[in-house]
């Protein structure tokens, strides 16, 4: 992920401990919803650096109805925030709720939250829509330096808009884990690999690649990430990119040469002429 830089790391130090008494205080006053939206705003101000009165739209409207908050920068929405009341879990029909608001005006990130736990989740525009979880997380929890939790929260920061932070968070995500590994690993040139490698512990060993990705499948990796679509996803990303490796070192064909005939056979061929040769 990209560093946070030192600016918005010392904001994110100040703010976030204020917040947290702030939450703990609305959690224990069980205010509603209407009040959590006006806390969640101040966060986006103070915390994630968003000016109040020309980034963040309230009530966004989204054909008959509203969404609670929007970020809007350069001209156009990156963000749909959908917000619950502080004492109120975060469940499915919410999270469907804000998903459906994102795919109805085409914007691909959604955020749903109470304040205290928040779910970021990206759109995929497809048929029918669906959604992959970017990240969760529980802001009392979160540790206003540790490295690693400022990282999270610079997620939904204005200043990762423009280097496009959050995108690359996703596509790190989508390739780093164990399906995608789990998929690579069975794949002909890492069986291959393994077989060359097995050689070598035990010269002259004969082995198929067959065997070896039966031992894999058996006894090395886990059965979560052998099954189900996220599996079967990743395994057709992998042998795609392998085609489209192969089909770029595959040569292309060398050119027959051309025979040079002399017009007049009784004369020499004048192998100088440009005639025949482009110098």
């Amino acid at each position: 992920m990209a560093s946070v830089p030192k600016q918005v790391s010392d904001r994110l130090s100040k703010e976030t401990g204020r917040f947290q008494r702030i939450l703990k205080s609305a959690k224990d006053r069980d205010v509603n919803e209407a009040d959590t939206v006006t806390i969640v705003t101040e966060m986006l101000t103070s915390i994630f650096g968003y000016d109040k009165f020309m980034e963040i739209t309230s009530e966004y409207a989204i054909r008959s109805t509203f969404c609670d908050l929007a970020i809007k920068t350069e001209g156009s929405v990156k963000y749909l925030i959908e917000v619950k009341a502080i004492g109120l879990d975060l469940r499915e029909p919410h999270l469907r709720q804000v998903v459906g608001y994102g795919a109805q005006q085409g914007i691909q990130w959604v955020v749903l939250t109470n304040g205290i736990d928040w779910e970021i989740y990206r759109i995929k525009f497809e048929k029918p829509v669906s959604h992959d979880l970017l990240c969760s997380f529980n802001f009392l929890n979160l540790s206003s330096r540790k490295k690693e939790d400022q990282e999270i929260l610079f997620l939904l920061c204005k200043e990762a808009l423009a280097k496009a932070v959050i995108e690359d968070e996703y596509e790190r995500i989508k390739s780093v884990n164990k399906f995608v590994i789990s998929a690579i690993l069975q794949s002909e040139p890492a069986l291959t690999f393994v077989r060359r490698e097995l050689r070598r512990v035990s010269p002259g060993l004969q082995v198929a690649t067959d065997e070896i990705e039966s031992i894999l499948i058996s006894d090395v990796i886990k059965r979560d990430a052998l099954e189900g679509n996220e599996s079967e996803e990743a395994k057709a990303r992998v042998k795609k990119a392998s085609s489209r490796q192969l089909k770029k070192r595959k040569p292309k064909p060398k050119a027959e040469p051309q025979e040079i005939v002399s017009e007049d056979p009784t004369k020499p061929l004048d192998t100088n002429s440009s005639d025949h040769f482009n110098n």
